[in-house]
């Protein structure tokens, strides 16, 4: 028995050493940001069954010989969220893994502080290149070719390293249609109304129109002959003018218009007054005024690579014009305890975890499946008490250890005295 107590106690403060390396890398890692921490699971050694007059005895009927760590556990609470200057800085409020890669296998991590290097590769503090689905809005001559207002994200096998041109220009885009709203009122004088048109080589141009009311008018109502000319932005070039006639009823609500469409420098503009009272009306007591509503942008250069609250990477263009180019990838596991710790904040794929896998929306389409906030990252997700209380333990406890084996020693000293 004097041995088994020498064993035991060996292998109490064995455990016990482990479990005080387990919390002491939790505190020294209070301040990463992404970090899961560990937890330690003793188990008990072998046991031998004591003969007791009763099964069903309340008396324990074993005696142990010592313990082992049996697993160490990583803890999936979420960490404390804190607010950055940076969109490029992204935390998962719910379950989830950011998936990134180097040289070998991707790694799963919670550590959202990203941001984009001189080549604009969307990466991670020590080097990894940030995995997810690209729009493919982009040529090869960094031209976007398609503005996208959400990246829908692709299969698990089809993600790959987000890597956007240093270079991207918004191709300009003729103006299709202008819609005009004001009102004419019901004197006799001159109202125009305009709007800028965008003409297919990205010029500027002015659309303008002139209304004068018929002669003669025909009661009740009001009719109008409507001039059309679109110019360039310096009145130089004309490049066409239409004639037409808008008729409103007695109440002031247009009822016609002639008036279709012009051509802007090779690019027919669609001409529309509206109907009823959204668009141009002619109501002697209402104020004057006119404005305009048009499609079509001048080019525009990249001004930068963003990240919005849906994880999606965004352009900015100079024109003020913003397309999708990009969406962040957020995977998830059947089983978040079986990935296989790299180090604090890094873990990997094993047999255990399953494959990654994404959620699905009810038609099918994969998305993200969290909520996902920029300007923010996740802290540890350890306490500074909880460590400390488990240190305070832990040394009680591998000081217990310690204490039965120089009791055992001692009592094997006397024992080999008494024997001499």
């Amino acid at each position: 028995m004097m041995t088994q107590a020498f064993y035991t106690g060996l292998s109490g403060i064995k455990s016990n050493q482990f479990a005080l390396d387990v919390v002491s890398d939790n505190l020294a890692n209070i301040s990463t940001t992404g970090f899961r921490g560990a937890e330690y699971e003793f188990s008990t050694l072998f046991e031998d069954a004591l003969n007791t007059d009763s099964e069903g005895s309340s008396v324990s009927s074993t005696t142990g010989l010592g313990t082992q760590i049996n697993a160490t556990s990583t803890m999936m609470a979420t960490g404390t969220i804190s607010s950055t200057e940076r969109n490029t800085d992204l935390a998962i409020l719910g379950a989830g893994w950011f998936g990134v890669v180097g040289e070998g296998d991707p790694v799963f991590t919670r550590n959202g502080s990203f941001s984009f290097d001189s080549n604009n590769d969307m990466i991670t503090q020590d080097g990894f290149h940030v995995l997810g689905t690209m729009a493919n809005n982009i040529s090869t001559d960094g031209i976007l070719t398609q503005v996208v207002e959400k990246t829908e994200l692709g299969d698990v096998a089809t993600q790959g390293k987000l890597q956007f041109p240093k270079s991207l220009t918004y191709p300009s885009q003729a103006t299709s249609y202008v819609n005009f709203f004001g009102n004419l009122g019901s004197a006799d004088e001159v109202i125009k109304m305009g709007s800028s048109v965008i003409d297919p080589e990205g010029n500027i141009n002015n659309l303008s129109l002139t209304f004068t009311q018929a002669v003669p008018q025909v009661f009740p109502g009001s009719q109008w002959d409507v001039v059309a000319t679109t110019e360039s932005i310096d009145g130089d070039t004309i490049y066409d003018t239409q004639t037409g006639r808008a008729e409103f009823n007695e109440l002031g609500e247009i009822t016609s218009s002639s008036l279709t469409t012009i051509d802007n420098n090779g690019s027919g503009v669609s001409i529309n007054l509206g109907s009823s009272y959204d668009g141009v009306f002619a109501i002697a007591s209402a104020n004057i005024y006119a404005s305009s509503q048009s499609d079509g942008s001048v080019a525009g250069d990249l001004v930068g690579y963003n990240i919005n609250a849906d994880a999606e990477v965004i352009a900015t263009f100079s024109n003020g014009k913003q397309s999708s180019v990009g969406q962040v990838a957020v995977y998830h596991f059947q089983n978040d305890q079986g990935l296989e710790r790299l180090n604090g904040s890094n873990f990997k794929e094993s047999s255990n975890s399953g494959a990654p896998s994404f959620f699905k929306d009810a038609n099918g389409n994969n998305i993200i499946g969290t909520e996902v906030k920029n300007y923010s990252l996740e802290g540890s997700n350890i306490e500074m008490t909880y460590g400390l209380t488990d240190l305070i333990i832990l040394q009680r406890a591998y000081d217990a250890n310690s204490k039965s084996i120089t009791t055992a020693d001692q009592m094997l000293q006397k024992a080999l005295d008494m024997g001499a």
